[in-house]
């Protein structure tokens, strides 16, 4: 089920998304509950909300305090969308290579390396200034701002320390800043509008970091509706956890406020699901020995 919005008789129509609508209902029947506290609004919330005992036994829902000695009661709204739970789709090792070969200039380069090695999202990466980048200590801070020029910010309201310790990435970083980025320029920004444009000198838009990026994976034929920016994360994430790193550790690396967040690359690859079904296999293949 999704919904069509009409933003005109004359303009095209605008299909949301589950998730979009649900949010849309839910921040209306947070409305309506202030409203009838504050005894603005004498009648009932028209989003309905109904007991909903089966969320008592889902695993990972968040848990109250008291627990089972809490009044609170887990509730359902009667009006909702289902919405499907996606699992984060990673770049292979041959689609990073050939899109690693089409990037034609060391700035795009540096953009999609600290995405891929360093797990930025796209708005932290164009949020980066020149003070933000600590080349002898290999790593990059990344800070919440909101005075991006375009508009670009980061998405957590958490500020953190990323390292970087794969030469490759700052090499290229430092590569960009002191051959390919405008000497002239007095922007903060690291990522710059370079050559003889009248938009020289701009800081780089999120736009502008999307429509690179999709000409250099159509170039090197893997673009699909899924290959974004955002995937660079996605495959960072997942290589860290597949490699050993704690659920707690990568939720600080990424930059999640809920471990919820962090929780879905568990679901592309969960080694204690893969050691179980190893040990299975050869359980299985014991007994399958000693029959014979």
């Amino acid at each position: 089920m999704a919904l069509t919005v009409v933003v005109d008789a004359d303009g095209p129509a605008t299909k949301l998304a589950a998730s979009t609508v649900n949010r849309i209902l839910a921040a209306v029947s947070s409305f309506y509950e202030y409203v009838i506290m504050a005894g603005m609004f004498d009648r009932l919330n028209p989003i309905e909300k109904r007991p909903d005992p089966a969320l008592q036994r889902v695993s990972e829902r968040h848990r109250p305090f008291m627990g089972g000695a809490s009044r609170q009661r887990p509730i359902r709204r009667a009006v909702r969308v289902k919405t499907v739970q996606r699992v984060p789709r990673p770049l292979s090792e041959a689609q990073v290579q050939a899109l690693l070969a089409q990037v034609r200039c060391n700035r795009d380069r540096a953009i999609v390396l600290l995405m891929l090695q360093g797990g930025l999202r796209p708005g932290e990466v164009l949020g980066l200034h020149l003070e933000d980048i600590a080349y002898g200590r290999r790593r990059v801070v990344v800070r919440h701002r909101v005075d991006h020029p375009k508009g670009a910010r980061s998405k957590s309201r958490y500020e953190r320390v990323v390292d970087l310790h794969e030469p490759e990435t700052l090499a290229m970083v430092s590569a960009y800043v002191m051959d390919e980025r405008p000497a002239d320029g007095d922007s903060p920004l690291v990522f710059l509008i370079g050559g003889r444009g009248k938009r020289r000198l701009e800081a780089l838009s999120y736009d502008g970091l999307v429509k690179m990026f999709t000409r250099a994976t159509t170039r090197a034929g893997i673009r699909t509706p899924w290959v974004t920016p955002h995937a660079c994360r996605h495959t960072h994430a997942t290589a860290m956890w597949e490699g050993g790193m704690r659920e707690l550790t990568l939720q600080k690396r990424l930059g999640h406020a809920s471990p919820e967040s962090t929780r879905i690359y568990t679901r592309v690859s969960d080694p204690a699901v893969v050691a179980d079904y190893n040990r299975a296999l050869g359980g299985q293949g014991a007994d399958d020995g000693e029959q014979s």
